[in-house]
């Protein structure tokens, strides 16, 4: 069985066409495998709930009050019975064979724990080519994926034991969850790149939550410095803490821009204790 899990909140202008997206995967219309579709609705007020009870299928509506996404992708983690684990935003669409490509790698290689298909962007409407820093890469990608998050949940598959040997996601972070577990995942386990798009992102609208925050790199560092505590090889501490320091000027110069002094000295003391760090792994 696989378990798609679509965590939403006051996109019902999207989420139907999500949902029938998910409906329309050919894996599923041919009856080759049994799955079911979670939506954790995370507190909207826009006429969700009716919108998803109107639709037919092996459909679960979950209403949880405004907890953020984290907590809406583990509630539908909890809930899901099947062995393989999707996830799909609630404005990104599926293309009708993205699961059928992505079962035939999973059946292929038993011992392959995710693997992830490229992707088409769209923004405002308008189809945009990514940048050459959103290049995706198959295998080992942790080098890769520190300077931003590269494994895109919407085009991913995981099988279900590795929530259990990675955790969950961070219920404390408002945005940047899916760094953190790519940085997690990535550690642990290889991922293999399907190179072919097999999704449809869409962005731009004044939803989206990387709008809704200034400083994104606050949320990386935290998610960095997590790493820290984990048992990483000298080569990967190194490189944890590199990106700590890159990060960690950034957002100095824009607290300085802003004028404000307090978050300034804040990352300058980090910069430092990185610096001191890098120094002494390096002797």
């Amino acid at each position: 069985m696989i378990s798609v899990i679509i965590p939403t909140y006051n996109r019902a202008h999207f989420l139907r066409e999500a949902i029938e997206s998910v409906l329309s995967q050919s894996a599923f219309r041919s009856g080759k495998y049994d799955f079911e579709l979670i939506v954790i609705d995370d507190g909207s007020t826009d006429g969700t709930r009716e919108l998803v009870e109107e639709l037919r299928g092996p459909l679960r509506y979950v209403y949880q009050s405004h907890q953020g996404v984290s907590r809406a992708r583990n509630l539908g983690l909890e809930l899901a019975k099947g062995e393989f684990i999707a996830f799909l935003d609630s404005d990104d669409l599926w293309l009708p064979d993205k699961i059928k490509h992505q079962m035939n790698v999973m059946e292929t290689f038993p011992q392959l724990m995710g693997c992830m298909t490229e992707e088409i962007w769209v923004r405002r409407g308008c189809r945009v080519n990514p940048k050459k820093k959103h290049k995706k890469y198959s295998g080992w990608i942790f080098p890769y994926a520190l300077p931003l998050c590269l494994l895109s949940l919407s085009a991913c598959l995981f099988r279900r034991q590795v929530f259990k040997e990675v955790g969950l996601f961070d219920e404390n972070l408002p945005v940047c969850e899916d760094y953190d577990f790519c940085l997690r995942y990535s550690l642990r386990f290889p991922l293999h790149l399907i190179e072919r798009p097999l999704i449809i992102k869409r962005g731009g609208h004044k939803d989206q939550l990387s709008r809704q925050f200034w400083g994104m790199d606050r949320y990386r560092i935290q998610a960095l410095m997590k790493l820290l505590q984990l048992d990483l090889s000298p080569d990967q501490a190194n490189l944890v803490r590199w990106e700590i320091w890159r990060k960690a000027k950034i957002l100095q110069n824009g607290y300085l821009k802003r004028g404000n002094q307090e978050e300034a000295s804040y990352f300058q003391n980090l910069i430092s204790k990185m610096a001191e760090e890098l120094q002494s792994g390096l002797k």
